[in-house]
């Protein structure tokens, strides 16, 4: 038996496919350190959408909904620059929202589905939400008996948020589990009722954060368990949000198989609410160095603040990916990074760097489009950050700009 024979592409056809290749790495590169440029370009703070990498998360998602038949909407919460629902509403099916503000942001700038969901509502909040919403989901059967009538009149369909009792949560992502013991976030099955009420037509839980579809496969099959007995009588399901879709490693087709298993079996529609994983790795925070002190270790004091522009930094807590940053002691120049506020525990993270740092640097926080602007607040009164769109082109457009008279205004 002899060896196969061995194909030997012609030499320049290899230094073709290998100029094509280092072609295309050095264009990759002149366009990051175009962008990089660009943003080191701009007065700081400020907050800068990339356009390009919010169509790339968007192109997926789109994807999945082809695939699968569901429906995804926009998590308000996580991400609401509303400057961009026109593009998002190409390819989300429309919002969800917390309450009656994002509810009317949805309605009036993207203008498809609009959902609600809110451990209770306010009466005369529920009036304007009927007109407005397609789906409004009840933390309770109390909340729903109160106002199923106001529903009922304007014809909008409703569901119940339910806690299936399966977490999937572990360690310092527990302040975020809706399964925790005592959890005020969805019905149990204890407290349903043998048959459901005919005005009900759907059912809602959200028990992920960050997390793959592993972990909403194992929530599914607990919630399939304890409720589908009611599922003949509904016309949509709802999973809820913190699916990571858009991440490297998220098992998207196994999210698409789950979906296209629901619906061909229970025959109902499908939704899914992510937030972050429509603008995951889309957004920076641009900072400058104004002092640098020292009390053991180098202290940068930044134009950023932790507690006012990035709040999940402390209440997660999590260490924001820092453009050109490493491990504290990874490389030879350590820092800890802070902010301009009094507060004495207002520090972002100890880095290292391969370079010195110098007062008038500019540092790039990255990921931070989501729960970032949101979030955001004037503690010390400290200024916001500006809004900035980086276009496809490489362009920046300045959308917002944060003076005086807006910080007047939220105390007035």
């Amino acid at each position: 038996m002899t060896d196969a024979k061995k194909t030997v592409m012609p030499a320049y056809v290899v230094d073709k496919a290998e100029g094509a290749s280092r072609l295309a790495d050095l264009q990759k590169n002149l366009r990051a350190e175009r962008e990089e440029a660009a943003l080191k370009a701009l007065p700081t703070p400020c907050y800068v959408v990339d356009e390009a990498k919010l169509l790339n998360n968007l192109r997926l998602l789109q994807h999945m909904q082809r695939e699968s038949g569901a429906h995804i909407l926009l998590a308000q919460k996580c991400f609401s620059m509303f400057r961009l629902y026109p593009l998002m509403g190409e390819y989300l099916a429309g919002t969800t929202a917390s309450g009656i503000y994002e509810a009317r942001l949805g309605h009036e700038e993207m203008g498809k589905e609009n959902h609600v969901f809110a451990p209770a509502f306010k009466e005369q909040d529920m009036q304007e939400l009927v007109q407005i919403c397609d789906h409004i989901i009840f933390n309770s059967f109390a909340q729903f008996e109160k106002h199923k009538a106001a529903c009922a009149q304007a014809g909008v369909s409703v569901g119940i948020r339910v806690n299936p009792e399966c977490s999937t949560q572990e360690g310092e992502h527990a302040i975020y589990d809706p399964c925790a013991y005592g959890s005020r976030l969805g019905v149990t099955l204890a407290n349903f009722p043998e048959v459901l009420p005919l005005e009900i037509e759907g059912l809602h839980f959200h028990t992920l954060c960050e997390q793959n579809s592993d972990d909403l496969l194992t929530t599914w099959k607990a919630f399939e368990a304890k409720f589908s007995k009611y599922f003949k009588q509904l016309k949509w399901l709802n999973l809820g949000g913190g699916h990571h879709i858009t991440r490297s490693d998220y098992d998207v087709e196994a999210l698409i198989d789950l979906v296209k298993y629901i619906r061909a079996t229970y025959h109902v529609e499908v939704y899914l609410e992510p937030g972050e994983a429509v603008a995951l790795n889309a957004g920076y925070l641009v900072t400058e160095v104004l002092d640098i002190v020292h009390n053991g270790l180098d202290i940068l004091i930044l134009d950023a603040s932790a507690a006012c522009h990035m709040p999940d930094v402390l209440e997660m807590p999590y260490r924001p990916p820092l453009r050109g940053g490493y491990e504290a002691n990874e490389k030879q120049y350590k820092y800890r990074l802070s902010s301009m506020t009094c507060l004495a525990g207002d520090v972002i993270g100890d880095y290292s760097f391969d370079k010195e740092i110098k007062v008038g640097d500019k540092l790039i926080f990255e990921d931070m489009a989501i729960y970032s602007m949101v979030k955001n607040n004037t503690f010390n009164g400290i200024p916001l950050p500006d809004i900035v769109l980086l276009h496809k082109d490489g362009t920046t457009e300045l959308v917002r700009r944060f003076g005086y008279e807006d910080f007047k205004g939220r105390l007035s």
